[in-house]
């Protein structure tokens, strides 16, 4: 019972990520000055998707009509997500980012990102993106040898070899399956019945999975969680303040996103 428990737990920090994913409805949101944009961005540490103005842009493409037949749960969920954030995760953030500096964080991100090559690389297989598997397998390569198991990054600082951010969810999405309806999971967050199934498809093929024991593997997955949120602190406030309907705008750019990405 006591590994079953444990798998659960890690099951809910694979598909974590799922979790947050910001804005929605033009009409509310507040304009940011390119100074703040660039000092929240500074401070995270995010060159990539995880930009603000990036997430901006996906919110002003337009409104989902992906259906939310579970609104009532799905809200409730927003709000346990939203109090977990502030009540937990942020205070133990903040504690993290206090004993480790940034050049120590984003090393740690580099090496879960560069150990999570595999789920990337298939997914880029199976859509038929031949450069991008070569690609991640390039980086794999480099990043676990000269990048010192992934902790530096030479591929992208020297190479110019970007990753390919390919999961299952988006492969599904490539080959026609809809994204069913829309699904807020506590602790999880944001997501559809399609991304639901795309996550746990991933987390086999996730190294993380396997690690032995299961409180390893667990700590593991609690690290890449708290490691990855010093590095955003502020993002999730910023964007929540920015609307005049929080659940929405989450619901909105998430699915927004999600469909740019398949589209991509």
């Amino acid at each position: 019972m006591k590994k079953v428990l444990f798998g659960f737990f890690i099951i809910v920090l694979v598909l974590t990520g799922c979790a947050h994913q910001p804005v929605a409805d033009s009409s509310a949101k507040k304009n940011l000055s390119a100074n703040d944009t660039e000092a929240l961005n500074s401070e995270s540490g995010n060159t990539e998707d995880e930009d603000l103005d990036f997430l901006y842009e996906e919110a002003e493409e337009g409104v989902s009509d992906v259906a939310d037949p579970i609104a009532p749960w799905n809200k409730a969920m927003f709000h346990f997500n939203d109090k977990l954030y502030f009540w937990v995760l942020k205070p133990v953030a903040i504690g993290y980012k206090t004993v480790m500096p940034t050049p120590a964080r984003k090393g740690v991100k580099n090496f879960f990102h560069n150990l999570q090559t595999p789920p990337r690389l298939v997914n880029a297989l199976l859509q038929g993106k031949g450069k991008g598997a070569w690609s991640e397998f390039a980086r794999f390569m480099v990043n676990s040898t000269i990048g010192v198991l992934g902790f530096w990054d030479p591929a992208e600082e020297h190479l110019k070899l970007k990753p390919c951010e390919e999961d299952l969810g988006q492969t599904l999405g490539f080959y026609g399956v809809g994204n069913g309806f829309y699904i807020v999971w506590p602790v999880l967050g944001s997501s559809t019945l399609r991304d639901t199934f795309g996550s746990i498809g991933d987390s086999f093929l996730d190294p993380v999975m396997y690690i032995e024991p299961a409180e390893a593997s667990l700590g593991a997955r609690s690290l890449l969680l708290i490691n990855t949120t010093s590095l955003t602190l502020g993002d999730y406030e910023s964007f929540k303040d920015d609307y005049y309907s929080p659940y929405e705008a989450f619901r909105n750019s998430y699915i927004q996103y999600r469909k740019n990405k398949v589209e991509k």
